[in-house]
Order: structure tokens, then sequence, then C-alpha cells
């Protein structure tokens, strides 16, 4: 009798312990992790689509005002990157929960940690060459109009001009990116149904 006692107690026990439907801490990014990620989404979909605007419109003050703005967000999009990666090396993040691990093949994981080094290097890249550009082609960047920063690059206009399309091929592959990894997280949400997103406080973990 008490072997079957044992192993009834231990049924109930079981039946009477739902998993818990919110993300676990160990497998949660901290607060200040996920207001990052949020902040950074926001302000890098804003200057893209400024940037694609601003760029089919002819010569006027209004243009050169959206110039300003779009300069402004990318410095400041450059700061909350170097915030964000100081944040990462000093609290280290949790790792993907052992269900979704094991259940992805390889080169899904390889592809996991690879957009994510990609998207910093273009995070820095991006901001950078544009700064570059501008310092360049003889327009210093002044921040929210009061705040002059130091020049990357001497004038010239010749190395302005060559350096142009480098940040819009940076600025292209980077929302290449950012669209790859919404795609990998929503297949993640809406297919395998895994609770990946409730690591950056999206829905419930599984």
């Amino acid at each position: 009798m008490e072997p079957t006692l044992r192993g009834y107690v231990s049924a109930r026990s079981e039946k009477s312990s739902p998993v818990s439907s919110s993300p676990s801490p160990s497998s949660r990014y901290s607060t200040v992790a996920i207001a990052f990620h949020w902040l950074l989404a926001l302000a890098l979909i804003g200057v893209f689509c400024v940037g694609l605007y601003m760029t089919g419109l002819s010569f006027s003050p209004a243009k050169l005002k959206l110039f300003n703005w779009h300069k402004w967000a990318g410095v400041t999009i450059l700061f909350l990157t170097v915030l964000r990666l100081l944040w990462r090396l000093t609290h280290r993040p949790p790792p993907l929960p052992e269900t979704i691990a094991n259940s992805m093949p390889t080169w899904q994981r390889m592809a996991h940690h690879g957009t994510h080094y990609l998207l910093y290097v273009l995070f820095f890249a991006v901001p950078l060459i544009g700064w570059a550009y501008s310092s360049a082609a003889g327009f210093p960047v002044v921040l929210f109009g009061a705040w002059p920063l130091p020049d990357l690059l001497s004038v010239d206009k010749a190395f302005a001009e060559a350096i142009k399309p480098w940040h819009r091929l940076a600025a292209f592959t980077l929302a290449g990116l950012v669209l790859l990894h919404v795609a990998a997280a929503l297949k993640h949400h809406l297919m395998d149904r895994d609770g990946l997103l409730a690591r950056i406080g999206l829905g419930k973990a599984s």
C-alpha cells in the first residue's frame, strides 16, 4: 500500500501544480534590457522612415530641418547603443530556455546568434558612417541645435560622395536584418507557440 499511496500523492501533486504562465526570472530579460530593446526598435523605425522620406524631397528649408532631425536621431541611437552594450556586458543576458534551444536546429541557433551580432555591428556602423559623411561634406552635427559635436573627418567633398552610398547600403542591410529578426520572432510566436516573446515582455511563456 505504501508505494501505491506514495505514487498517488505524487500524481496528485503534479496535477495540482500548473505550469507557470509567466516567464521564469532566469529566462526573461531584465526590465532595463527590455526598455533598451523597444526604445531602440521604435527609434530605428522612425529614423529609417524619415530617411526614406527626406531623400525624395527637393532642396528646401523643410528638407534641411529633416536632415538635422535625422542626424540628431542617429547620434541618439548611437548613444543608446553604447549604453545598451555596456548594460549587456555588465549584466549577462539570460540563455534561451532549454526547451526552445533543444528544439532549434543547429543552423537556427547559429542564425539567431549571428543576427544579433550583425545587428550590434550595424547599430554602430550606420550612424557612424552618416556622421562621417556629414563631416566630410562640410555639415557639422549640432545635436538638437545646441551642442556642436566634433567632426569625424576633415572636409573632403569627394570622399563624402564616395562614402554616401555606404550609409544607404548599411541602413538597408540593417532594415533587412530587423525584418528577419521580426519574422523569426513571429514564427516562434505563431507557429512554434513556445513563448519566446515573453523574454522581451510580450505574451506569456509556454
